[in-house]
């Protein structure tokens, strides 16, 4: 298992839906943001360049809604890599008192980012996000 990366979101008006909570499609976009972010930290801008990523499965548990005004943090880290996928849980806690929102699992496939095909992940990148 891998160092966890962390950051910090707000609740913006436009997260909010119909039930005047955070709607689970902006839920799927932190995971996405938190999960590109902790690339962008880690590797680098070469290897940023080679490879891409795309989803291959998204797992989401919805705990407790998010409200506007929430200040939201957004905690990553890498479970099991292998040479063709990278599993990433994420948790999505609100900010002031830790309450756990939210935790998913997504199965990632890093890419060609030239040719848009499937990618062996080299160790080197492997190790950079384990601990």
């Amino acid at each position: 298992m891998s160092a966890a990366f962390e950051m910090t979101v707000p609740v913006l008006p436009d997260d909010i839906d119909e039930q005047d909570h955070v709607n689970n499609t902006v839920y799927l976009r932190w995971v996405q943001d938190v999960a590109v972010a902790h690339w962008r930290a880690i590797a680098s801008p070469d290897v940023q360049e080679a490879i891409g990523w795309v989803v291959l499965r998204h797992e989401i548990d919805y705990k407790t809604p998010a409200t506007l005004c929430d200040k939201i943090a957004l905690r990553t880290w890498i479970g099991k890599a292998t040479r063709l996928t990278f599993e990433r849980f994420t948790e999505i806690r609100r900010k002031n008192d830790g309450q756990l929102l939210s935790k998913a699992r997504t199965l990632w496939c890093p890419i060609n980012a030239r040719t848009g095909r499937p990618m062996r992940v080299s160790e080197e990148v492997r190790a950079q996000f384990s601990t």
